[in-house]
Parts: structure tokens; sequence; C-alpha cells
């Protein structure tokens, strides 16, 4: 199997602008290293890179409804406390999106494997998700952000905004983070206008991003 399909619908998420401080801004849409990483959830994954050279696309099929909240959130500001203790937490107001419905699309791509291709285990945990061993709820960014329906889109043609390749775009979004003193790969996007989502559309445009590490020169 070359393409599969996916309809998601998560009714509260946010996906964390990585730079943002204080106030904890949210992207309209996840980021491919967070679509990815719901992927393999979903398959029951837990090496991500079992699957690096994986391709996927993502389109915006919603306009979710913002609002803001204030929480209690983790950083580490010292060393000598521990995760959430004193000074490693704080308040800050952060953005929460309502009603977020997505389509992705995950293909082969150029993946150096000799298991079954992520594309094969997603329909197949599709098709019997009895037979998938995994443990936690299926979340799309933040685990509290579960994940309300998944569904295979059976439909040829589909209404939505497009996450386009673009290197001017407005979106700078992570592809392979790494939190432990590596390199994150980054992605420069733009969601397109809304338009009829076809397999046409998704062999001609820029939409296809490959999930893998950065290559040595982007780590100089």
């Amino acid at each position: 199997m070359k393409t599969f399909g996916l309809y998601i619908s998560v009714p509260v998420a946010s996906f964390r602008v990585p730079r943002a401080r204080e106030y904890f801004e949210s992207f309209p849409c996840p980021p491919p290293s967070t679509v990815y990483g719901m992927l393999l959830s979903l398959v029951g994954e837990v090496d991500r890179r079992q699957h690096e050279g994986t391709e996927i696309a993502i389109a915006l099929l919603s306009g979710p409804e913002y609002s803001v909240v204030l929480r209690t959130l983790w950083r580490v500001k010292d060393r000598k406390e521990g995760p959430g203790l004193g000074n490693n937490r704080r308040p800050d107001f952060q953005e929460l999106l309502t009603d977020t419905q997505i389509a992705v699309w995950v293909r082969n791509g150029e993946t150096k494997s000799d298991r079954p291709s992520l594309t094969s285990r997603v329909a197949d945990a599709m098709l019997q998700p009895y037979a998938v061993k995994r443990f936690g709820g299926l979340s799309l960014g933040e685990s509290t952000h579960l994940v309300n329906d998944i569904k295979t889109l059976n439909s040829d043609s589909i209404s939505g905004r497009l996450l386009q390749r673009q290197n001017d775009g407005d979106l700078s979004l992570p592809i392979w983070p790494d939190h432990v003193g590596g390199a994150t790969r980054w992605g420069q996007y733009a969601l397109t206008n809304e338009i009829e989502i076809n397999q046409t559309a998704l062999d001609k445009m820029p939409v296809w991003t490959v999930i893998k590490r950065p290559s040595q020169s982007e780590t100089n």
C-alpha cells in the first residue's frame, strides 16, 4: 500500500509554538512531528526511528475556535529542584483550540526498515484495532488532548486547507524534534486557501513532508 488517508478530530488541543514564552501560543494545525508521533502511538511503535523516511501530508478541515486558559506549566529553571517543584512550576497563559479536524495522508517514502511500512501498519490498525498492542490514550500533542474520532478517509475528494511547504511561509514547524542537546529539523510552511483536495492535488502540490533527522549540514 502506497498512500493511506485518515480523518482525525480532537475536541481540545494546543500545538505550542516552540519559541513562545510566558504566553504559550498555538499553531493553527499540528506540526508534522506531532502527527508522526500520533501515528506511531496509533500502531504501538515506541521507536520513532523505526519508520524514519515516511512521508506525510496534512490538511486542516475546520476553523478551530481559540480560547486562553491560565494553567500551571512545568519549566526547568532550577536543576536542584525536582520537576514541577519550586521555581520549576509557574502559572502561564496557554492558547487552546476547540474542534480541531484534520486529514492526514501517509505514504512509504524511502524508509530503510525491513519491517512493514507505517502506511500498511496504520491501515491494519484501522481494519483490526484489536490486533494492535499499545498503551495509553491516543493524543494529538499533549497527553490530555485526546483524539475523539479517527476514521479512514473513503472519499475521493475532501474540502480543506493543505499544509504546503513554502520557503517564505508564515509557519515554522518542527519535523524531527530533539529536546535533549541535539538539533531539531524544521520546515517552513503555509496553509493554502480552502480547496478541493484529491489525489491529483496531493501528487502535484508540495505538501509531502519527509520525516527524518537533520542532516550533518543542518546540525553544523
